[in-house]
């Protein structure tokens, strides 16, 4: 999976990219499908903000998060993609036993 960090409006520091890295990387151990995720992290006022794009099979899974710290942020951003890649693996997986299914038809 190739994962690539911006910012907006806000230099990326060595320890921001990898603690988004080493966060999001998780997400292979739920799903191994996965292609590119794009992050882009921003600062608006008082709060940070996260976002980030997820190219999985040919679907675009988005989510943003928002919160007073940027790794907070980051956090957030990680769980919500995390339910994002479940729900869609659900969806992707076949649960019928086709064993069954052929003994009982045929």
């Amino acid at each position: 999976m190739q994962i690539t960090v911006k910012g907006h409006q806000i230099d990326v520091t060595p320890a921001l990219r990898e603690h988004a890295e080493a966060k999001l990387e998780r997400l292979t151990k739920h799903f191994d499908h996965l292609h590119d995720l794009s992050i882009v992290l921003s600062v608006e006022k008082l709060l940070h903000k996260a976002e980030a794009t997820l190219t999985v099979s040919g679907k675009a899974l988005h989510a943003d998060a928002v919160a007073p710290d940027m790794y907070a942020a980051i956090d957030a951003l990680a769980d919500k993609l995390t339910n994002q890649v479940r729900k869609h693996k659900e969806k992707v997986t076949d649960h019928h036993n086709h064993d069954v299914r052929d003994a009982r038809y045929a």
